[in-house]
């Protein structure tokens, strides 16, 4: 296409689109810019692979140091796996995307956005989800769009669209909603405690900014003559379709109301009729019959239209007759237990909590301030994290055998979000100098276990004695829509999230909301049943709480044993490469000596690590020793290092020198100094004078036994 530039005056700040510049072998590309952060996002389709059931859609975002004019580290100088950051911001523009496109297309779909400049104020991730819905309108590929995202920001009492990093970092709030002409798509979001009305204000405040987005795309596609491409629905075998409705309908509805099978005997149930009724029917069918040349076919028909035909029933079981699979009522809660200190006390804390059968085991780690994660490839005002949540899901929570892989996208995503979750309420750093790190293992999946994680992970953090402010809670709710019929379900479980048409995550305490995040399967949702949902998920939030704190109450008042004790002192910034030393040599005696991790802030802060109080406390009066101020009359413990013919030097701190004149070694007069002290020797010494250049002359005349014996002790401690 030929070049095309468009300017969007948003909230104050320019948007600039253009088009037909770069990629131009990409079905459709765009370079969306704001201020010094520009992105180049396009969309590729290509032809669908054979047998498969799926849409095979890839959203990958590429970011590159080089947009922040820095140079990869590493011995190959080239950005290697992408960050966690760079998945959370792929995810970000997958889940308003995917449920835009029409369920039954099967071509490969590839979203790429790579950032090519970027400042220290424009996130690059909300452009990115708007670049790629106008990217997929320039491919042509059949969407139900335009689709758009902000970010909403709360400074002070105003929300503000698209805040800078710096203002979402000091703020109450990072909410980014996303949607179409429909509804909302998409939201996500972490709070620092913020009332449920709060948080509706802030999705309606960013929704009402959407439609300005969506508003210019439209204008977009008229300048540019392009209309919303569309695919037609493959016509469904309606001969096969009535065949397996009529052999199985009956005993399908018959499962679905036998409550007490539970999930596993559920599944056999209804493969059993699969088989027996259907299958086995269609076996007997003659080979001239259509149904069963159909199936031939089509081997995949009969078991896409049976699950069809399942989820139409189980879903006109909800919106007719009130009542869930499991027997629940829209509103209740799965039956809840916790439990802590599960494991030894080697491992500092332990949560374990289960609804229904979903089953996670957090366990909570302290270390030192070495131990947070380095952010330094990431522009963000923040550098490092102090708070580490990991989420694991083995096959064997669902009950498969399946190769163990490193963590892919659904890991890391749920993971980021009980870390939002939980972020909030811990103590500050200046209160609490950890480092924490809580491994979530989800040991038996059936729905919503990013929340089993949240309440786990508090569980954990409680249990190891991490002051957190308040503890924290999370439900997962869902959604049936039939035509102008809508159901909203409390705590799904995993059949409800497959068949259902929203997933919406809701983690806080009881003073308000710390992390959401809705996905949709249709395209797009009002703002009264967003509201509707996030105010039914409050009551069981409050609910799973009131289980766990009858488990624990608050932090346990002493940290475990094993636990690493922290002693932090101030010293100042000039002095740390004294601690160091060359080649870190004196940092890394004080370590052999003590046994002690050793962290040093830019800003002079030490922290001292050891599972051994003592041992800590002897590292800081080494270091202590090391870099105070010494003052004129202060009595030492020192040993001598050299002799020379006026006086004799001694160390009275570590890296301290001071000069004792021979006239000051003792009362009287005194032929050599070696008659009176020998290198090596421990002397008792008095700071008689610090002079103008900040060398001290020392003596040995006038000290009282009490201040000699006060030096001695103060060496033995340290």
């Amino acid at each position: 296409m030929q070049e095309f530039d468009k300017s969007i005056s948003f909230d104050g700040r320019d948007i600039r689109l253009k088009m037909g510049t770069l990629a131009p072998q990409a079905g459709g590309s765009v370079l969306i810019q704001s201020g010094d952060t520009a992105v180049l996002v396009t969309a590729t389709r290509a032809k669908g692979r054979d047998g498969i059931d799926f849409l095979p859609l890839t959203v990958d975002y590429e970011g590159r140091l080089y947009a922040a004019g820095r140079i990869p580290g590493g011995f190959l100088r080239r950005e290697g796996r992408p960050p966690e950051k760079a998945t959370l911001i792929s995810r970000l523009i997958d889940r308003p995307l995917r449920p835009l496109f029409p369920h039954w297309l099967r071509d490969e779909l590839q979203i790429v956005a790579t950032t090519l400049s970027m400042d220290e104020e424009v996130p690059p991730d909300v452009l990115a989800v708007t670049g790629a819905s106008v990217a997929v309108i320039l491919a042509k590929i059949p969407f139900k769009g335009p689709m758009a995202a902000v970010r909403v920001g709360l400074v002070g009492d105003d929300f503000i669209i698209n805040p800078t990093y710096r203002e979402v970092y000091n703020g109450d709030l990072d909410l980014v909603v996303a949607g179409t002409p429909a509804g909302i798509v998409m939201v996500e979001a972490g709070a620092n405690q913020l009332p449920e009305q709060d948080i509706i204000e802030a999705i309606d405040f960013g929704y009402e900014a959407v439609q300005d987005l969506i508003n210019a795309q439209q204008e977009l596609m008229t300048d540019l003559g392009i209309t919303l491409a569309t695919s037609e629905p493959p016509l469904v075998n309606t001969t096969v379709e009535q065949f397996i409705e009529s052999k199985a309908a009956p005993k399908i509805i018959t499962v679905l109301g036998k409550f007490d099978l539970g999930k596993d005997g559920r599944d056999a149930a209804l493969d059993e009729i699969k088989a027996s009724e259907v299958e086995a029917a269609i076996a007997e069918l003659p080979e001239t019959d259509p149904v069963k040349q159909s199936v031939e076919e089509d081997p995949k028909l009969v078991g896409n239209l049976y699950k069809a035909l399942t989820k139409k029933l189980m879903r006109k079981q909800i919106v007719e007759e009130g009542v869930r699979v499991d027997g629940r009522k829209l509103e209740q809660v799965r039956p809840i237990s916790c439990e802590v200190g599960f494991l030894p006390r080697r491992v500092h804390g332990s949560g374990l909590f289960n609804r229904g059968l979903t089953q996670v085991l957090s366990l909570a780690t302290l270390g030192s301030p070495g131990d947070a994660q380095d952010l330094a490839d990431d522009l963000h005002p923040e550098d490092e994290k102090r708070y580490l949540h990991h989420y694991n899901f083995p096959p064997y929570s669902v009950g498969e055998a399946r190769p163990m892989r490193s963590p892919g996208r659904r890991e890391i995503g749920h993971g980021a979000l009980a870390e939002r979750a939980i972020i909030p309420v811990l103590p500050p750093q200046e209160d609490f100098p950890y480092v924490v790190r809580v491994v979530s293992e989800v040991l038996s999946s059936n729905g919503s276990t990013s929340m089993g994680s949240v309440c786990g992970s508090t569980l954990a953090l409680m249990d190891a004695g991490v002051p957190i402010k308040k503890p924290v809670s999370g439900a997962a709710m869902g959604l049936i829509k039939e035509g102008d019929e809508i159901r909203i379900l409390t705590d799904i479980q995993g059949i409800e999230d497959f068949l259902g048409d929203m997933d919406f995550k809701v983690a806080g305490t009881d003073s308000g909301i710390t992390a959401l995040q809705m996905d949709m399967k249709i395209d797009g949702l009002s703002m009264e049943v967003v509201s509707k949902a996030i105010m039914q998920a409050l009551p069981a939030r409050l609910h799973i709480l009131d289980k766990m704190l009858a488990t624990i109450r608050e932090p346990r008042p002493e940290l475990s044993p094993f636990a690493p004790r922290l002693l932090t002192l101030k010293i100042e910034p000039e002095h740390i490469g004294m601690v160091i030393g060359p080649g870190g040599k004196t940092i890394k005696g004080i370590t052999e000596q003590t046994s002690c991790k050793i962290d040093i802030a830019d800003d002079g802060t030490v922290t001292i690590a050891s599972s051994e109080g003592e041992r800590a406390e002897r590292a800081r009066q080494m270091i202590y020793n090391m870099t105070r101020k010494l003052n004129e009359g202060e009595v030492y413990l020192g040993r001598v290092t050299r002799i020379i013919p006026i006086g004799a030097f001694v160390e009275v701190l570590p890296g301290k020198e001071g000069m004792i004149h021979i006239s000051q070694l003792t009362e009287g007069r005194v032929g050599k100094v070696e008659d009176e002290v020998g290198v090596g020797d421990e002397v008792i010494v008095k700071v008689r004078e610090i002079d103008s250049k900040g060398r001290l002359n020392l003596t040995r005349l006038g000290i009282h036994p009490d201040e000699a014996a006060e030096a001695r002790r103060n060496v033995s401690r340290g």
